[in-house]
């Protein structure tokens, strides 16, 4: 009884332990994908994505919500910083729904677009392509 008990309680700590290892390992896969992002390296950004999905088995809808560049996301970011390949890369990558739902702050995209003044945007335009 006493070794199942022990058996038990090290299988325990060493799947926390393997699952706080992943989670730092995306976090580290993902550092720079805002940098990415904001110099419009759209290449370099598929590498990422590719690399992500192989190593974690997650698309850009699992961890788009979870990234944050400035307080933006990965789209708005790419708006602002007027990142137009990887903006429209990031737009056709994304599921449609997941497009129309509201973000951190609880606007769409759409509404910040329009509320920011960026509907002239090559990457607006896509969107209201995809949408």
């Amino acid at each position: 009884m006493l070794k199942i008990v022990k058996t038990s309680i090290v299988i325990a700590a060493s799947t926390l332990a393997f699952s706080n290892a992943a989670h730092a390992d995306i976090n580290d896969a993902l550092a720079n994908i805002c940098n990415i992002v904001q110099a419009d390296d759209k290449g370099e950004l598929r590498k990422k994505m590719r690399r992500v999905q192989s190593d974690y088995r997650l698309k850009l809808h699992d961890y788009y919500t979870g990234i944050s560049c400035n307080g933006n996301s990965l789209i708005r970011s790419a708006i602002e910083n007027n990142a137009v390949e990887v903006g429209t890369l990031l737009v056709k990558k994304m599921p449609s729904r997941d497009l129309q739902e509201p973000e951190a702050d609880g606007k769409t995209l759409q509404a910040w677009i329009a509320e920011q003044g960026h509907q002239s945007s090559p990457i607006a335009a896509e969107l209201k392509d995809r949408i």
